[in-house]
């Protein structure tokens, strides 16, 4: 049997008998000749059947019916590719395929968003669609690739957990054979263990978020990218491994889906070799003499207070990433390290993409000491982290790390304007199907 060739692999084969394979993405009929374009995962073949017969030929095969087609390659400038297949034998290897809820063949997407999720399995066929998770896809293999380079090893960690990563706050709760259990809203105690193991690590897995938020930018389950490493002088050394992270995605980007930024027409962003920074304080300065107060009176920052200071370092470095170091303890997690001069600050950070809180990093606690003194100030029992605190009375390295949502990070970098627009399947308040 003649191997199979891809659509994009065509040009190659002129003047070659071939076989290729995929779902007819579109036909067309002029008076004697049939044109049959032909979809892979490579891209659009053009088949062309010409003869008396060529009519009944593309009546009899439906969009997204998937064949396989024998035929010559031809050249032809105005084909796809600059060639087309001639001489063509179709051989159906699927029913007739009843008609998509849309028409994946037109250039432009014209769908609703609830329309388009609510029929992802055939949807998400069309180039526009798929190739979202395309530059999620490459943003994945950039992550591993660049922590890998630096010495990180890939982890594994369970998803059903004993107990609460953020203190027991917006988390699923399950019937484990009869005992009280959770998802994991972050594979965060893990990572840290394993720090006293591996010294670097990384993970790329779901995480689940019970918080009712019905908003652009919150699911209920997403892809987090974590990353942990120990023997740190303090947060500024996870802010550099985090710089060459996104630098490495962004380069991989490039080199694995460059078809599809050039299709979307997107413009990927410049790391700079140092990432602008700002405390937080000195952020809530500007933000009061140039914007409107936070109505929820929480020291924290508003998506609008977001944008600003995105606009801020755009204008201001010309960097479309920006640091917010030294949040209030109060905002942090448990584990986090205190600013050893300002203690109710945190050795923590934010970075801000494009207007949007797409990363939350920072240096954690190492001593079991400062474990019972942090929990005992939070009002939090012992004895609900007694495994985790246990690695801390063995010994661990000073440490810390950061996690990356994939949906908002491919999102920021689509400029789309909802998060479910890069979420296959997308779980949140309302949505639980496909």
């Amino acid at each position: 049997m003649i191997s199979r060739v891809l659509a994009a692999d065509l040009p190659k084969h002129v003047g070659s008998q071939v076989r290729i394979a995929g779902w007819v993405h579109r036909r067309r009929q002029l008076k004697s000749i049939g044109f049959v374009v032909i979809r892979d995962r490579s891209g659009l073949a053009q088949v062309v059947v010409t003869g008396p017969a060529s009519g009944t030929t593309t009546e009899n095969m439906s969009e997204e019916t998937v064949v396989e087609v024998h035929g010559l390659v031809t050249a032809n400038a105005q084909a796809p590719g600059g060639v087309e297949i001639t001489g063509p034998t179709f051989t159906p290897l699927s029913d007739r395929a009843e008609p998509p809820p849309f028409g994946l063949y037109k250039p432009h997407v014209t769908a609703t968003l609830p329309t388009i999720l609510d029929n992802a399995g055939v949807a998400l066929r069309h180039p526009r669609l798929r190739a979202p998770f395309e530059v999620a896809a490459a943003s994945v293999a950039g992550f591993r690739r660049t922590l890998d380079r630096l010495g990180f090893t890939e982890i594994h960690t369970p998803k059903i957990v004993g107990s609460a990563t953020e203190s027991g706050a917006g988390v699923f709760g399950i019937d484990y054979f009869g005992q009280r259990a959770y998802l994991a809203q972050s594979p965060q105690f893990f990572k840290q263990a394993l720090v006293g193991v591996f010294e670097r690590v990384y993970e790329v897995g779901p995480v689940f978020r019970a918080e009712p938020h019905d908003t652009a930018r919150h699911l209920a389950q997403y892809t987090s990218l974590d990353a942990e490493l120990g023997f740190i002088t303090d947060y500024r050394d996870v802010m550099t491994v985090l710089r060459e992270t996104l630098a490495g995605m962004i380069a991989t980007v490039v080199e694995r889906a460059g078809d599809v930024v050039d299709l979307l027409e997107l413009e990927l962003p410049e790391v700079p070799a140092e990432i602008p920074a700002i405390d937080f304080v000195e952020a809530g300065e500007l933000l009061t003499r140039h914007t409107e107060p936070d109505p929820r009176g929480e020291p924290d920052l508003a998506p609008a207070h977001e944008r600003w200071l995105s606009a801020w370092a755009a204008r201001t470095h010309g960097s479309e990433f920006l640091f917010v170091t030294g949040y209030p303890m109060a905002k942090r997690p448990f584990y986090t390290h205190p600013d050893p001069a300002r203690p109710g600050c945190s050795n923590g950070f934010d970075l801000l993409f494009r207007g949007l809180e797409l990363v939350t990093g920072g240096q954690r606690l190492h001593r079991y000491r400062d474990y019972v003194t942090a929990l005992d100030a939070r009002g939090e029992p012992l004895e609900s982290y007694q495994d985790y605190l246990s690695v801390f009375a063995h010994g661990m390295p000073p440490h810390g790390g950061f996690a990356i949502g994939l949906e908002r990070w491919t999102a920021r970098l689509l400029g789309v304007p909802n998060i479910r627009q890069t979420t296959l399947f997308p779980r949140d308040l309302h949505r639980l199907n496909p």
